[in-house]
């Protein structure tokens, strides 16, 4: 059984605005997801990966992925409240596969939780998000997120994640003065390999401050353009 010690958040609600996400926060301001903020940096790679495949290729891949992500997603969540429904999840062979690889050698690592899918803003940074977990790793008050991929991710890969989870650590900071420094990143693949990332935040703050600034600039200026 895992232990909760449960940290009350302000409600956050999502609008889409022109293809963007955007959250409102309860004082009224809209803040951009931090994962909208985030699609711009080495947006190449992606692009030239649609253009090589097809888009009909490329579409199909990426809905599968995410209806796989969803799916190891809700499973570790239900795990984690001690509410898993063994006979429901089996039922998704390939998540539920993914899923006990990820559980048997690395969620055990988890305990006291303070909170799951939990929507998150920082004023400082005006971007806001939802995070997967924030609980304590191997004893360490962490930002924790789960990844699914259908190969081995190197380091480098994973710089967005790095950040997003150091904006993260930032929002939840500023809502409870409780301060993160660790981010893990729990990664499970196709064929049932698992990967930890652990790393501290304040090697990534230089690198959100930029992108919310680019992001601010490119905004600013499409005003302009339709104004």
């Amino acid at each position: 059984m895992f232990k909760h010690e449960t940290v009350v958040l302000p409600e956050v609600t999502t609008k889409n605005i022109n293809g963007k996400r955007f959250y409102l926060t309860p004082e009224g301001n809209k803040y951009p997801s931090i994962t909208t903020v985030l699609n711009g940096r080495k947006a190449e790679g992606l692009f030239e990966w649609r253009k090589r495949v097809g888009n009909d290729v490329a579409n199909h891949v990426m809905r599968t992925a995410a209806s796989r992500g969803t799916k190891v997603h809700q499973m570790c969540e239900d795990y984690l409240n001690n509410n898993f429904d063994e006979d429901k999840h089996k039922k998704d062979f390939l998540p539920y596969c993914l899923f006990k690889e990820l559980s048997a050698q690395l969620l055990c690592k988890i305990d006291n939780i303070r909170s799951q899918e939990c929507g998150l803003y920082s004023d400082k940074y005006k971007v806001a998000g939802r995070v997967d977990c924030i609980a304590e790793y191997n004893g360490v008050l962490s930002i924790i997120d789960f990844k699914t991929s259908k190969r081995e991710r190197s380091d480098d890969w994973n710089e967005n994640y790095y950040i997003q989870g150091s904006a993260y650590a930032e929002m939840f900071e500023e809502r409870t003065s409780q301060p993160i420094s660790q981010v893990v990143i729990l990664v499970v693949t196709e064929d049932g390999t698992v990967q930890e990332f652990i790393k501290d935040k304040t090697d990534y703050l230089p690198l959100l401050r930029e992108a919310v600034s680019v992001f601010r600039t490119k905004e600013q200026n499409s005003e302009k353009l339709t104004a």
